[in-house]
């Protein structure tokens, strides 16, 4: 199953799925180099519910978020990495710098971001509990994130930190 949609398809699959009594999870990012602490967080996300849709910023999007030198990996590759996780049912690339647009086509049950962020802060909360969903906020792994990946890969090969 090709686990890639676009808008309109993501749209109509998330009514199938509610008409079904499935519970739908969306969560967000860029994924850039996917380490052991994306996977502990979306396994965790995908706990929640029935169907995780993860929204995967594009090349565009990562830039506009992270900087010109990001993303480090294409959001191609970016996409066929995430999708081979077992715990995500749906990938869907979005181009605005944040995902508000995507969580108001899918109408999630739940709305999944890291710990770090606020609750108040989260892009798509309000909206998705005023539908009547909840947002679940997840713990992230200490000491591992891809700026740390990248900081340490430039200290090993080039001496910068």
């Amino acid at each position: 199953m090709d686990k890639m949609a676009g808008f309109s398809e993501i749209k109509q699959l998330s009514r199938q799925y509610r008409d079904a009594k499935k519970t739908l999870v969306f969560t967000n990012g860029c994924f850039d180099i996917l380490h052991a602490g994306h996977v502990t967080y979306l396994s965790r996300a995908a706990g929640f519910g029935d169907i995780l849709i993860l929204g995967l910023n594009s090349d565009r999007s990562v830039r506009c978020i992270k900087g010109e030198k990001r993303p480090v990996i294409g959001q191609e590759h970016r996409a066929l990495v995430v999708s081979a996780l077992a715990c995500i049912d749906h990938v869907v690339l979005f181009d605005e710098p944040d995902p508000g647009r995507l969580i108001e086509i899918i109408c999630p049950d739940v709305l999944v971001k890291g710990a770090d962020w606020p609750e108040d802060q989260i892009i798509g909360a309000q909206f998705v509990k005023q539908h009547g969903g909840c947002i679940q906020r997840v713990s992230l792994e200490p000491d591992i994130s891809t700026t740390k990946i990248i900081q340490r890969i430039g200290a090993l090969y080039y001496g910068k930190n």
